[in-house]
């Protein structure tokens, strides 16, 4: 779907074609509340064909995960994203909910500031003290409306919730029920709804889940990318994906380019070089796939806005400069010692990125 209004449309409309086919071929039975059955959702995250339509894949990585994870919400339980940042959990989260249900926007969005009734509810104020509590002066949270409506909420960065938000799900997920003491009446769950929750390894120990409320979880750990060929498809694909929806006027950056930013990333990341025989200072940042992605999208945004429309080095070394130097003092350090020892003795294919880099750098 051509999207020329919004700068990001849900993934239920950018997808639409491929989840209509899905659903107008769909054979296998469907589970109450599905539009189509955890095949077709598997077909749908991981990619292939259906008569003549193409389904792009979601998430490349582990299909045994996404196994596990669709068939967690065949059940009553509900599922838990863990990973490092950037490993695609928000992803992986809204395209379940939008091939499972065709909407992916009831989410509640994790911080700090996050309050027990953007979990279960609150009111119109102007409207209780006007007529005193009832349904309709009742603002109803994302979670509230999947219960009655028997679809999935999503629950974004749940450890970046306070530990009294994180208890108000137990009972929730326990129960399959909603308490509205103000009305003297309680919201029972159709069948159908479930959470789907992502957690930040990066976050472990902000606000730790309780171990009663992990319980209420089937957990699948989402790992980083597991070879360099894996992480170069992703990275080109959500690349080509962007510059789409961005409408950017720049050539899609070629193979070499996005494995040398790919290359740079693991093995900073990694703390070693892909051989494995030299050890490599750590960054603060993560430099996660994802990183990638937003740095090459932004190379291209730069030579479209400033250049001929062709990612050049010169682009790629200011994008990288800001992706792994957050900290000037460790970060500053450990590019520099990269460059010399690393990228400086890789040739001609790194030797123009290499210069323009160590430019930044000083």
């Amino acid at each position: 779907m051509e999207n020329t209004e919004f700068q990001r449309l849900p993934a239920e409309e950018l997808f639409q074609k491929e989840i209509d086919a899905l659903i107008a071929a769909e054979k296998d039975p469907i589970p109450t509340g599905w539009k189509m059955s955890p095949r077709s959702v598997f077909t749908y995250i991981t990619g292939g064909k259906v008569n003549d339509v193409e389904i792009t894949p979601k998430y490349m990585g582990n299909s045994r995960l996404v196994e596990i994870a669709i068939a967690t919400l065949v059940t009553d339980r509900a599922l838990l994203l863990i990973g490092e940042p950037g490993t695609a959990k928000s992803w992986l989260s809204e395209h379940l909910a939008a091939a499972i249900n065709g909407d992916s926007t009831k989410v509640v969005q994790g911080t700090a500031g996050t309050t027990e009734e953007h979990i279960r509810y609150s009111w119109n104020y102007a409207m209780l003290i006007a007529k005193g509590p009832s349904k309709e002066a009742m603002l109803k949270s994302p979670i509230y409306r999947a219960m009655e409506t028997g679809t999935i909420a999503r629950l974004e960065e749940i450890s970046r919730c306070a530990s009294e938000v994180q208890d108000a799900l137990i009972s929730i997920l326990s129960e399959k029920r909603l308490s509205v003491p103000e009305l003297a009446f309680e919201l029972p769950a159709k069948k159908g709804f479930s959470i789907i929750a992502t957690a930040n390894t990066r976050d472990k120990g902000v606000n730790e889940m309780s171990a009663a409320l992990k319980r209420r979880f089937n957990i699948v750990v989402l790992p980083s990318p597991a070879n360099l060929q894996t992480e170069m498809e992703i990275v080109r694909s959500r690349v080509a994906q962007l510059s789409n929806s961005l409408g950017l006027q720049a050539e899609i950056p070629k193979e070499e380019l996005i494995e040398n930013v790919v290359t740079i990333f693991r093995e900073l990341r990694n703390g070693m070089t892909l051989d494995k025989t030299q050890k490599l200072k750590t960054t603060t940042g993560v430099l996660s796939t994802a990183e990638a992605i937003s740095l090459l999208a932004n190379s291209m945004a730069l030579a479209a806005s400033f250049g001929n429309g062709t990612i050049t080095d010169y682009d790629v070394a200011a994008a990288l400069q800001g992706a792994v130097v957050k900290d000037e003092e460790k970060d500053k350090i450990a590019w520099k010692e990269y460059l010399e020892h690393v990228m400086k003795k890789r040739g001609e294919r790194y030797r123009t990125l290499y210069k323009e880099c160590k430019e930044l750098n000083h």
